[in-house]
């Protein structure tokens, strides 16, 4: 008895936050452990399946970046970076698309489906969604790697009031119908951006942002997270994390969070707790 009493006790603690995001927003970005060890894969899913549950609207951008690699090893292919960009010509488009919209996309949406929730799987080129461009970069020639021009959030509107889940692979078009392959970090902020969300979420595989010291930053206003790119205490990879979540906040998102995907129920942990986990960037102090 006093097992389930606490069970019902905890139900109560989450319902201060439940109330304060029903009906709101919030963009996902799926990616790093989180996307590839089968237990977490199956618990973000039952965490999606909740939140909707609660009156949560969950949009989740996915990325697959290891598994395009995969593929195009076994195909025979090189892959190839710059600036931690894959250069991407028109066979690796293919496989891009093939990988990112055909493979990952539906695991999502199958997995979130068989524990009770409603996913439709999308690319960004459905409906109009992503308007891309080429990424230009001296001196290099990048095939088809885009960046996000405009967001029309219309069709994702359309699924979140028909109570789906929208999954989105970050895949844009451009003129007479080209695809781009686009970061899924850039593109969940964009999106977050587009929707005006209560929050955008990336899951990483570090557990939030370091500061000199190499403790986790529980908090960062605008200013102070350009200040540790300035300063160059955010290095590699952190860089555009930052500089996404940060575009996403003076874009009308209220807050954006750098989080642990490694932990079992990190989304349910940052949304529905006092102290949340890993960093929060733009939340007023």
């Amino acid at each position: 008895m006093q097992k389930n009493i606490e069970k019902i006790k905890t139900l109560f603690e989450s319902l201060p936050y439940i109330r304060k995001f029903y009906n709101k927003t919030i963009v996902i970005k799926f990616g790093g452990h989180a996307m590839v060890e089968e237990e977490l894969k199956k618990s973000f899913a039952r965490d999606m399946v909740l939140m909707k549950y609660v009156g949560i609207n969950p949009v989740i951008v996915h990325g697959g970046g290891p598994q395009i690699g995969g593929l195009l090893a076994k195909l025979g292919k090189e892959s190839r970076f710059v600036k931690g960009i894959r250069v991407t010509d028109n066979e690796t488009m293919d496989v891009v698309e093939m990988v990112l919209v055909g493979k990952i996309n539906k695991e999502i949406v199958g997995l979130i489906n068989h524990f009770g929730g409603r996913a439709v799987g999308i690319g960004g080129k459905d409906g109009g969604l992503i308007k891309a461009r080429k990424m230009k970069i001296k001196g290099e020639e990048m095939g088809f790697v885009g960046e996000v021009e405009e967001v029309n959030p219309a069709v994702i509107k359309t699924l979140e009031m028909n109570n789906f889940i929208p999954v989105i692979a970050p895949v844009g078009g451009g003129d007479e119908g080209v695809s781009y392959n686009i970061n899924a970090d850039t593109v969940a902020g964009k999106i977050a951006a587009a929707l005006k969300a209560e929050k955008l979420i990336l899951l990483t595989d570090v557990p939030g942002v370091l500061g000199k010291d190499k403790n986790i930053i529980s908090s960062l206003s605008l200013a102070e997270a350009r200040s540790l790119i300035t300063k160059k205490v955010a290095v590699g990879g952190m860089i555009p994390k930052l500089q996404c979540c940060m575009e996403a906040v003076a874009g009308g998102v209220t807050a954006a969070h750098i989080i642990d995907g490694r932990v079992e129920h990190a989304v349910l942990l940052e949304v529905f707790t006092d102290k949340g986990i890993g960093t929060a960037i733009g939340l007023k102090k």
